[in-house]
């Protein structure tokens, strides 16, 4: 067995344990060894499908020290008109070089891909089976306990009889070599009806996929468990030109925050002023992931008639799909895509720093990358644990609507907590990954119109915190 000593040990290499990374070598002479499962850094990039994207700017992702993306505006495309999102391939490329060109090139990270960690500082190589034994002289890092889970590598909560087609997103690119088109001997059997089972952001993008690639919305059948909410992503733009789209929405929502009497009608607020989106009209929804779309993407997802509400699916068998609430008839020959992983699979919260340990959680939403690094800046500059969580409290992912008053009640509670800490303050202010820093610090003091739209946003504020305490406690 090998031996290694290392100052932290990061178990995954995705965005949360390199961001943690990154932040925590510039910040530090620690040593760092980082262990992942995967060939290449990235995490769960590496397994997503291949038409995935950001949900929002490429600004706000990644590692502090390195720009993701060119900082372009979109000029075609659903996107048209706001900044871009990176790809999948760009993102697995970004981090590879961030690995490669930043982290090992400092010669204080030890990296370990396809590598399983074992627990009390034991990894094991999936190649060789060698195990090496990490002694930790400060704190192992576990950068993967909020790992979001893909449709290629989750594990399906229903059954699928013989000689029916079920795939993941993944495949659809490749559908053509899948399905045999272009063989000598054989006929083409493309699909003509696609069955989307899902009803996440996952979902959403392989619709408007299926959409763009050429296939008709008619030849869809969209299985939707629940509505969902959607995040306008026109309110989360990183640039000086949308000044009062992002902190007139932000003032708008503090109002609604502040006004609403219930968690129903806090969401039609939301709604009301442009911060929230639904795709269909005449469904209330009932979900609230933080999924962030443009309001073309909404305008192509209304587009597909055939939608099935009638709970997860249960069963699929020839020519009909089970459901809890019911059957539906499914023509024959059709293709069913698997999006029904959770991105956010329901996980307890818990302290983020604990005696000779980190678990990385949310301290921002939705901001894996930005609450990463912070957490590391805090590691580094603060000297004891009580501390470092009371400027850390872990915000909990909304898995129900009901959730999110409490989610906001804490983002907005760890903002005013950096906010009276001047280092703290000063780095996020002049961080790469926290967007809008610098875009408020562009409002000049004669600049009437941004500091009035910044005034009503603290005022708006001060009475949403007050609000949300109240609707918090009728929970």
């Amino acid at each position: 067995m090998h031996t290694i000593d290392t100052d932290y040990l990061i178990i995954g290499s995705g965005t949360a344990g390199l961001a943690f990374a990154d932040t925590l070598i510039a910040e530090s002479d620690a040593h760092v060894t980082i262990v992942d499962r995967h060939g290449k850094p990235g995490g769960h990039w590496n397994d997503a499908y291949g038409f995935v994207t950001l949900h929002q700017p490429s600004a706000f992702y990644g590692v502090n020290s390195t720009d993701l993306g060119s900082g372009r505006i979109d000029e075609i495309g659903l996107n048209k008109g706001l900044f871009e999102l990176a790809s999948g391939a760009e993102i697995c490329g970004y981090f590879d070089r961030v690995m490669q060109r930043r982290l090992l090139p400092s010669a204080r990270v030890s990296y370990h891909p396809m590598s399983n960690y074992l627990g009390d500082g034991e990894f094991e190589s999936l190649l060789s089976g060698e195990r090496t034994r990490v002694t930790v002289r400060k704190k192992v890092v576990d950068a993967n306990y909020f790992s979001p889970l893909v449709p290629s590598t989750h594990k399906r909560r229903f059954s699928v009889a013989a000689g029916v087609q079920v795939v993941p997103p993944n495949a659809l690119p490749q559908l053509w070599q899948l399905m045999g088109v272009g063989a000598l001997n054989d006929a083409p059997t493309m699909p003509r009806r696609f069955v989307v089972l899902g009803a996440g952001k996952t979902a959403m993008d392989t619709v408007v996929w299926l959409i763009q690639a050429g296939a008709s919305a008619d030849t869809i059948t969209w299985v939707m468990p629940r509505d969902s909410w959607l995040v306008n992503r026109v309110t989360v733009q990183p640039g000086e030109s949308f000044f009062h789209d992002v902190f007139g929405s932000q003032a708008d929502q503090m109002q609604a925050f502040a006004e609403a009497a219930s968690v129903e009608e806090l969401f039609l607020r939301l709604e009301s002023c442009g911060a929230l989106l639904r795709i269909f009209p005449d469904q209330t929804p009932t979900m609230f992931h933080l999924a962030t779309v443009a309001p073309g993407e909404v305008q192509l997802l209304r587009t597909v008639r055939h939608v099935v509400r009638h709970g997860r699916v249960t069963a699929i068998e020839p020519e009909r799909l089970l459901l809890q609430q019911g059957s539906v008839a499914i023509e024959p020959g059709a293709l069913f895509i698997d999006c029904t992983a959770s991105a956010v699979e329901p996980r307890a919260t818990q302290p983020i720093f604990q005696d000779g340990k980190i678990v990385l959680q949310m301290v921002r939403l939705p901001q894996p990358a930005f609450s990463a690094a912070l957490t590391a800046f805090v590691e580094v500059h603060y000297g004891d644990d009580a501390t470092r969580n009371r400027l850390c409290v872990t915000v909990p992912f909304p898995h129900r609507m009901a959730d999110y008053p409490l989610a906001m009640l804490i983002n907005l509670g760890n903002q005013y907590q950096w906010g009276q800490d001047k280092a703290l303050r000063a780095w996020a202010r002049n961080s790469r990954l926290d967007g809008f820093g610098k875009l408020m610090g562009s409002a000049g003091p004669t600049d009437t119109d941004k500091q009035a739209i910044l005034m009503r946003l603290r005022e708006q504020t001060m009475a949403a915190v007050a609000n949300l305490e109240r609707l918090v406690a009728r929970r």
